[in-house]
This record gives structure tokens, C-alpha cells and sequence, in this order.
């Protein structure tokens, strides 16, 4: 069972979400937070697996509420959620740690998806949020980066693994592109994470573009 906190500052929200989410066997609502610091507070004391988070709420937003809650020692996965597609939104939530974008404009049977999605180790990011995070990679004046440490580490398939990532393709796509079981693509994509660092698949792209290792456009 998915356990799942709901922050949001209206109640209308958070009751529509747990009525999405509540018709699910795998999931469970085990708290709702009206503010940011509501949510800090019961992500400690319920216990979350996954926290659904609004940007724009009182008190505290959404965004330094994830970084507080990705602070505590078994912190969840944070899913964020907003009826704002502003690229930075986007860069402030991953930078804080959050492992998935997703806007309340989404149809209602995404949600749970997502869900389940963030709560498996993968990230998430609504299409058209990729789109402008990867325009904005495309007009922002580039740096001369130089890749950080673990991309060294990195095997020539791994790399590939990465930069077909860094596309949005999914580990079936990857597979098929690259002649690979999905179980030995999971596999590449973990160790990928590890040599990096990071927590999921986001923000190893996040890092790989930072770091000028993946260029906007590039083909493979």
C-alpha cells in the first residue's frame, strides 16, 4: 500500500484528490496539510511514501516545504503538483529535491499514475512541462560546463542509457532503441543513479545538462 499526503490550501483540491486517489486498492490518504508547515509537520509524523504538494500555499510554500521535508532521514518521494507550468517552478521544485512535476490540469486517471510512478523511483514531469524545460536548455546563453563528478564512472552503455533518458523516453523505449530487456535497462538506470548520486531520473538529467555532458537537441 502507497501511503499519500495531500498539501493544499483548499479543501475543495485535497478532497477531489482523495476521492481520485481513495478509489485505488494500492493507495492509501493518510493525511491532508492546508499549508506548508502542516505539511512539514504530519509528512514527520504520518509517515508518507509520497507527498502531493501545491506551490503557492500559505505560511510556507510549496517549494521550501519539500526541501524541509527531504531533510528528515526517511524522507518520501514529493510529487508536485500546480496550475502553474513557470519554468521556475519547475528548476526550484527539482532543485529542492522533488521527484516528479505534474500539472492539476491532468486528466484525473494521471494522478494515481503518477503516483505510482514517484513512489517507484522514477520521475515524472507533465510533457509540457519537459517541453519548456528543455526550451529554455535551447535560448538560455550556455556554459562552458564541465561534466561533475561521477560521469567519468559512467560506461559507454550507461551513457547511452543517460542521454536517451535525458530525451524522456521510458525503460521500454530505452530497450527497444538500444536492443535491451526492460529488466537489464532498470539495471543500467540504477547504476547510472548511483555513479551520480542522485535520487532519481530527473535529476540526473537535470545534472547531465547542467554540467553541459547532455546538450539540448543532441542526437545520440
Amino acid at each position: 500500500m502507497i501511503r499519500v499526503l495531500l498539501a493544499d490550501d483548499q479543501a475543495l483540491v485535497r478532497g477531489g484528490f482523495r476521492s481520485i486517489l481513495e478509489t485505488q486498492p494500492d493507495l492509501e490518504v493518510v493525511g491532508e496539510a492546508e499549508d506548508g508547515h502542516d505539511a512539514v509537520r504530519q509528512a514527520g509524523a504520518a509517515r508518507p511514501d509520497v507527498v502531493l504538494m501545491d506551490v503557492r500555499m500559505p505560511r510556507l510554500d510549496g517549494i521550501a516545504a519539500t526541501a524541509t521535508i527531504l531533510q528528515q532521514p526517511t524522507p518520501p518521494k514529493v510529487l508536485i503538483l500546480t496550475t502553474f507550468d513557470l519554468d521556475d517552478y519547475v528548476y526550484e521544485a527539482l532543485r529542492a529535491g522533488a521527484s516528479g512535476f505534474l500539472l492539476k490540469s491532468a486528466p484525473p486517471r494521471e494522478l494515481a499514475d503518477a503516483v505510482r510512478t514517484v513512489h517507484s523511483g522514477d520521475a515524472l514531469l507533465a510533457p509540457q512541462v519537459t517541453r519548456r524545460l528543455i526550451q529554455d536548455y535551447v535560448t538560455r546563453p550556455r556554459t562552458t560546463g564541465t561534466p561533475g563528478v561521477g560521469f567519468e564512472r559512467l560506461t559507454p552503455r550507461e551513457t547511452e542509457v543517460l542521454m536517451l533518458i535525458a530525451k524522456g523516453h521510458s525503460n521500454a523505449e530505452i530497450g527497444a532503441e538500444l536492443y535491451l530487456s526492460e529488466p537489464t535497462v532498470k539495471t543500467h538506470v540504477t547504476r547510472v543513479l548511483a555513479k551520480l548520486g542522485v535520487r532519481d531520473r530527473v535529476h540526473a538529467v537535470v545534472l547531465a545538462y547542467e554540467s553541459g555532458l547532455v546538450q539540448p537537441g543532441a542526437r545520440r
